[in-house]
């Protein structure tokens, strides 16, 4: 990037809320149902049809505004945003405009090169989704262009920034904490893929200095981090290039190409859509009472980084591992009941990080499908803890609790994998192996002080690992020595 010139990011991040039903209908929101099979005459806008309002919509506002602390209004009114398009049935969108539902909230983010920052949350207001067109290449449509109505009037938040972003990965860091949240509250699935959760980036640039804002480009529907942070950088240069050159960038709506990793026109300012916003007549306004909203936030889960701090607090967990527990609320539960099933604080944590995300990302599965239960790997730490088994052969264990479903203590049994802690037994066995190589012992005796790790090998192998290491280790010494 210039340093000649700063970089100024506002994001505008559509959340589709996981309710069963539409947000002003009972039809379903369930994804990949046949294309308009799940429609009424509200949805498809019908004469005489008449919106209602769905309360759970509201509540789950509310939450992700108390969330990103923001203030609730009282009083809130839906407004029409007109313009045309093939998949809005109505001619408009149901939206909010002047009087949203909530505003002047805030996220903290830390990236490494910008440290910690607060990024100002203008408003997040409540609005129905459009549909979705199908054209000849897909599937679905059948040689033709047709339009699925299946997701119009699909509950959405749009949550928008203060311009605060100076960077690519701020934005992606914002991005990444807003997500977090959304799913730890449970109003979003936060499946990117699917467009649960996508947002648009208004991006500029301006001399270092200046304090009036450059002419943005807004860059639409981008569905992954990685494209966010793609997009913006590309974007930045574009602009920063026509400057140089002596251009002009001018406003307008561009799309990111994921494939060539460019951003291209969509459509400029003159083309612009005037939406000519009124309050929606077939609403009446909503007003919310203290009392909801207190309950509401009575009953907020606790969020990441209130967990990240009980979690450094509580079980004396280093930041870095109660950062990777606490990103996902369902691993954080795991962790927190393994701990109580006796698991140990930070053995629980390391075999969490370690063992179980490696077989969960082999799986392709999440936490809440993992073979082995929580107290079935506190379990298995504690035949670690009390010399039961070694380190190493509880890799075995764990790998069969995840095949079969069985419990530590009967793969131990079924196995044999108890470990030898029985010192005549290890001490007979490293006497067999010391002399079986004398030269090794001279070596060793000698100064050659590497050639130990193949005594403690040898006494593993004869073991079948079932030795205990430190026994092995301290036998090992003073035969040695001797």
């Amino acid at each position: 990037m210039s340093s000649k010139y700063e970089t100024v990011i506002g994001l505008e991040v559509h959340v589709q809320l996981t309710t069963a039903s539409k947000i002003f209908c009972g039809c379903s929101t369930r994804f990949g149902a046949a294309p308009n099979s799940q429609t009424c005459p509200v949805c498809l806008a019908l004469p005489g049809a008449l919106p209602v309002l769905n309360k759970t919509v509201v509540e789950m506002a509310i939450k992700a505004g108390l969330a990103t602390h923001c203030g609730i209004a009282e009083r809130s009114i839906f407004a029409r945003k007109n313009y045309f398009y093939p998949d809005l049935p109505k001619g408009y969108q149901i939206s909010q405009f002047e009087e949203p539902i909530c505003t002047g909230g805030h996220l903290e983010i830390e990236t490494e090169e910008g440290g910690r920052k607060t990024v100002g949350i203008t408003r997040i207001h409540m609005e129905e989704d459009a549909g979705k067109l199908l054209h000849p290449e897909t599937p679905a449509a059948g040689g033709f262009s047709g339009v699925d109505l299946n997701r119009a009037c699909t509950p959405l938040l749009e949550v928008v920034s203060e311009p605060d972003m100076r960077s690519a990965d701020e934005a992606v860091a914002y991005l990444k904490q807003l997500h977090q949240i959304v799913v730890y509250l449970g109003v979003c699935d936060g499946n990117l893929e699917e467009g649960s959760f996508r947002c648009d980036a208004n991006v500029s640039v301006r001399p270092w200095g200046q304090k009036e804002f450059g002419t943005r480009a807004e860059l639409k529907n981008i569905n992954s981090f990685r494209f966010v942070k793609q997009a913006i950088e590309y974007e930045v240069e574009r602009q920063i290039e026509v400057i140089e050159e002596g251009g002009r960038v001018v406003q307008e709506t561009r799309l990111f190409d994921p494939n060539s990793g460019v951003t291209r026109s969509m459509r400029g300012k003159e083309e612009a859509h005037d939406y000519r916003y009124f309050p929606d007549p077939d609403l009446v306004p909503l007003v919310i009472s203290r009392d909801w909203v207190e309950e509401v936030r009575c009953n907020l889960p606790e969020l990441p980084e209130a967990k990240i701090a009980r979690f450094i607090g509580q079980y004396g967990l280093p930041r870095y591992d109660a950062e990777v527990l606490a990103a996902e609320r369902a691993l954080a539960d795991y962790f927190e009941a393994c701990a109580a099933a006796g698991g140990g604080s930070k053995a629980c944590s390391n075999w969490i990080m370690g063992e179980v995300i490696r077989s969960l990302n082999a799986e392709g599965i999440g936490i809440d499908k993992c073979p082995v239960r929580p107290e079935m790997l506190a379990g298995m730490l504690q035949r670690i803890a009390d010399n039961t088994i070694s380190g190493k052969i509880a890799k075995t264990v764990f790998e069969e609790m995840w095949q079969t479903g069985k419990e530590a203590d009967a793969v131990i049994a079924d196995k044999g994998l108890k470990q030898v802690t029985d010192t005549g037994a290890i001490e007979a066995i490293i006497d067999e192996i010391l002399a079986a190589n004398p030269g090794q012992v001279e070596e060793y005796r000698g100064g050659k002080e590497k050639v130990f790790g193949f005594f403690v090998g040898q006494a593993m192998k004869v073991s079948k690992g079932k030795a205990n290491p430190a026994a092995v280790n301290e036998l090992l010494k003073k035969k040695l020595a001797g």
